[in-house]
């Protein structure tokens, strides 16, 4: 399985269980005494099966060595395991600099499990050129910081711009509210021959999951902390509109097929065999329709996700966002995680070897032009962000221009974070999802009245 839910899916948030291991750091790290090059642990080696990726890897590594006589790179693979994060950290078996996903730093930090790298900043200029609201993520209740970002991903419209021809829609026009997206549904679905105008998922927690991505979209949540507990928050007028909407276009309007209880492979497969005209999905999609499913790059297109048709502006509230990137072992010394930054600041987050990364990837015959994820994400600000554009420009291997609605719309769209134990309440998710798309009589209030009850279960472990 693959696509940006499987990748959410791995973020299972760590929980109380994990964290109950307790706080691993000190106030200050212990200064190290060895002579010689220092050698940090990484994570994140790309395995064999990604050639392309290790091999880039291996060339950075040797030249950041080279650069860096004073550091030597013990790279392993592996990123962000919740099932095994807990006996590493035990175990003393966490690397030095370690991959998480956006879901972990908050944890990671209240229970003092990493190491404080604020007073090392400054050593570090190109830090300052990235996305604020991304270096929030890894920022303490205490202001200071504790890790930095590598991607980010959020979720938008992907849709048939074929199927849009046909149906008399602009496909540089694509829907900007819900209310439009029904609109087109019905248009498209109106071509027969089995196709769909929009899906959507109600298995496999992937019902749950677009739950929650289209009511933050109109300005709602699933959950709310109030003082220390978790609530579950869905169970509301925001709520009730998004299951009404899919309910409508499933039974009234019968622009969503009859097909349902689909999940993550579903919807791609239809996409690619041009069944389906629109779905919510990241970018990364596009190049798993073309690569895996046979697909035809000039077939996409991408836009913001669709917002709240009763607000005054265009643009939706919020997006499901996520990402990655790496944070420090609590018991990192000060040369260790000095040696780290550096690593960080060439390998992920270097606005001068912007240019460089996404040439190799456009020589290596690798999707460049995407608006998110690598090879350089869009994590920048001020001039790195003007040097990622100009160098997705000049070495665009895609045609940029079917992003282009996704790109002008991103900067106005609040990114949300998945909830905590968020595999679990997607879980619970699936069943009103489920029950509008193949129960015509499916009572809405009642499907999100139990769904709360058990939500609430479950956010009870949360702290």
């Amino acid at each position: 399985m693959n696509g940006s839910f499987f990748r959410n899916a791995r973020t299972l948030a760590l929980t109380a269980g994990l964290f109950a291991l307790g706080g691993c750091s000190k106030d200050k790290p212990a200064v190290a005494t060895a002579t010689g090059p220092v050698t940090i642990i990484v994570n994140a080696l790309p395995p064999e099966t990604e050639a392309f990726q290790r091999q880039a890897y291996q060339e950075d590594a040797k030249a950041f060595e080279a650069a860096h006589p004073d550091i030597k790179l013990d790279a392993r693979e592996g990123r962000m395991d919740p099932r095994t994060f807990a006996t590493k950290l035990a175990g003393g078996q966490l690397e030095d600099v370690f991959y998480v996903y956006f879901t972990d730093p908050a944890g990671l930090i209240a229970h003092k499990q990493v190491a404080d790298i604020t007073p090392y900043l400054e050593e570090f200029p190109a830090v300052k050129q990235l996305r604020p609201e991304l270096m929030k993520i890894f920022t303490g209740p205490d202001g200071k910081v504790y890790g930095l970002p590598w991607t980010n991903y959020s979720m938008g419209l992907l849709y048939n711009r074929t199927l849009f021809t046909k149906a008399g829609l602009d496909p540089n026009n694509p829907p900007k509210t819900w209310a439009e997206v029904r609109a087109a549904a019905k248009k498209i679905a109106a071509l027969g021959n089995g196709i769909a105008g929009y899906g959507d998922y109600s298995k496999s927690n992937t019902g749950g999951w677009h739950f929650t991505a289209e009511l933050y979209s109109i300005g709602g949540k699933v959950a709310t902390k109030e003082g220390e507990t978790w609530k579950a928050a869905f169970n509301d007028d925001k709520g009730k509109q998004v299951l009404q909407q899919l309910k409508e276009m499933r039974w009234t309007d019968n622009s969503m097929g009859a097909r349902q209880f689909l999940e993550w492979r579903d919807l791609v497969q239809m996409m690619a065999s041009g069944n389906l005209g629109m779905y919510i999905a990241t970018s990364d999609n596009v190049p798993i329709l073309v690569n895996q499913f046979k697909g035809d790059y000039k077939d996409y297109g991408l836009t913001t996700i669709p917002g709240d048709s009763g607000r005054d502006d265009a643009h939706p509230k919020g997006t499901l966002a996520g990402g990655d990137g790496f944070m420090f072992n609590a018991k990192a010394s000060p040369e260790k995680i000095r040696a780290g930054l550096k690593w960080l600041t060439f390998k992920y987050d270097s606005p001068e070897r912007i240019s460089e990364q996404t040439k190799r990837w456009s020589e290596g015959k690798q999707p460049v032009g995407l608006p998110e994820g690598e090879p350089v994400s869009g994590i920048w600000i001020g001039d790195a962000a003007q040097k990622r554009t100009e160098a997705l420009h000049t070495f665009s291997t895609l045609p940029a221009e079917n992003y282009a609605p996704f790109v002008a719309g991103t900067g106005a769209v609040a990114l949300e974070l998945e909830p905590p134990v968020a595999q679990q309440l997607y879980a619970v998710l699936d069943t009103p999802m489920a029950k509008v798309l193949t129960d015509q009589k499916a009572d809405i209030g009642a499907l999100l009245a139990d769904a709360e009850k058990q939500a609430n279960t479950i956010l009870a472990s949360v702290k």
